[in-house]
């Protein structure tokens, strides 16, 4: 027998209020900081409110070795503050790296480490106001307006007040908390699975290019090889390597299935699973891949890496339709030109991906970052309001700066209007400002008002 849920009822108590701002950020991903930059570099006073300790979200909490593409195979479509971070932390590494990626924009290396150093500048120079190892527990709301958020850190339980909130946690908890409609994963509730990603250092690169013929690129040949020998566990057979130099490379690399990253007993599973997971994929590199042979574990994400969890129902819901026609809406704040690359739901399951023609991307309307029932919550990033399969494109981290970008340039111009209501936005105001930062929403709309 299972035991009944127990509940407890918390007594009344009066909160101090941290702070009252113009736009609270709710997490510090790529959507975060876009929108917390964004937002205080148009005016507006700015609370960035990460759990963590740094910015960066998946790229540093979780070690994704690498951006996706920020380009649609002919131009860059992911421009602005995104791109802005992209050149900065290249400028940023060693002699040899820059040299390598100079001139590329699709699956550049991350050096998390960099990338966080980067971020704390940024925000800084912004004027955001950063409050770290903080979580957002509940809302206070009327009606369908947020009044204040509780947070909770080292400090206690206090109260933050703001004209507008910016919910860019990639669960979608701030719009969970008020209440508004969400679904979840695929018709029967599957999700995709997460990934422990790791770095490694002590590599020879050129022994491993030198084989490249024999076990793959990606590790393909050899993968196949030891699964069907039983000696590797895993369910892709490929690995994606992004090398930082010759000597260190970060891997997204195996699957942990079954996780929700919405839920905490699952985040604590996965990264029991994850880093047991790596260690076995570690143990055969050494053993199996030339160059690899004195391969050193250097760090596993603090987090397993999630691909999906929550998404709002918005004002508008982008399809799987809109990715294959290229649709552009007289609201867009974005392009995508990211493929449809949906992870498989168990082992046994096929990968899902659908690539857009060379040149070819569709937009995002304003709308679907607009929950429904909720009047001053703007959400960005992967939660957005789209179908499965499409949130399969669009959940990506350069996608997730761009939508950032204009959630906080969108907050800013109604908060110096004095306006809260999300829904108010001059569309073309938001455009033109989103444009004149140098965010690329199509030709027509950038012809118009560059």
């Amino acid at each position: 027998m299972t035991d009944p849920v127990q509940t407890l009822l918390l007594p009344a108590r009066e909160l101090s209020v941290y702070a009252n701002v113009d736009v609270v950020v709710a997490g510090g991903g790529p959507a975060g900081v876009g929108a917390a930059l964004a937002a205080a570099r148009n005016g507006a006073s700015v609370l960035l409110i990460e759990q963590r300790g740094y910015l960066g979200g998946m790229a540093t909490v979780s070690q994704v070795p690498a951006f996706c593409p920020y380009t649609d195979h002919v131009k860059p479509v992911i421009r602005g503050i995104g791109l802005e971070i992209l050149d900065d932390m290249k400028q940023k590494m060693e002699a040899s790296f820059q040299e390598e990626w100079r001139d590329e924009l699709d699956w550049v290396p991350i050096d998390a480490e960099v990338l966080k150093r980067l971020l704390d500048h940024k925000v800084a120079e912004a004027g955001v106001k950063v409050l770290y190892h903080t979580f957002v527990g509940h809302v206070v709301q009327q009606g369908g307006t947020i009044e204040a958020v509780v947070i909770h850190n080292k400090s206690g339980t206090q109260a933050v007040k703001a004209a507008l909130f910016i919910d860019a946690t990639s669960d979608a908890d701030l719009t969970h908390l008020a209440g508004g409609r969400l679904v979840k994963g695929g018709d029967d509730g599957e999700l995709q699975p997460g990934t422990m990603c790791f770095v490694l250092n002590n590599l020879d690169r050129q022994k491993f290019l030198a084989g490249a013929d024999t076990h793959g690129s990606d590790l393909k040949h050899a993968i196949n090889k030891a699964k069907s020998e039983g000696r590797l566990r895993v369910a892709r057979d490929w690995a994606g390597i992004s090398w930082l130099n010759d000597h260190t490379a970060g891997f997204n690399f195996g699957h942990v299935f079954g996780i929700d990253g919405s839920n905490a007993d699952d985040l604590t599973r996965g990264a029991i699973e994850g880093r047991a997971l790596v260690e076995h994929i570690t143990a055969w590199l050494r053993e199996s891949i030339p160059g690899f042979e004195h391969a050193f574990l250097a760090l596993t994400g603090e987090q397993i890496g999630i691909r999906e969890t929550r998404r709002i129902v918005g004002d508008y819901i982008v399809t799987a339709d809109d990715f294959l026609k290229c649709r552009s809406f007289p609201d867009d704040i974005a392009r995508n030109a990211y493929f449809i690359d949906i992870h498989m739901a168990k082992p046994t399951s096929g990968m899902t991906m659908v690539h857009l023609p060379p040149g070819e991307s569709h937009g995002i309307p304003y709308r679907a970052l607009l929950p429904v029932g909720i009047d001053n919550v703007i959400v960005a990033g992967r939660a957005i309001s789209t179908d499965r399969a499409t949130q399969g494109s669009t959940r990506v981290m350069p996608n997730c700066f761009a939508m950032g970008e204009a959630a906080g340039t969108a907050a800013a111009i109604l908060a110096e209007q004095g306006l809260r209501e999300t829904r108010a936005v001059d569309i073309e105001t938001l455009q033109r400002r989103l444009v004149r930062q140098g965010a690329w929403l199509g030709d027509a709309i950038n012809e118009r008002y560059g």
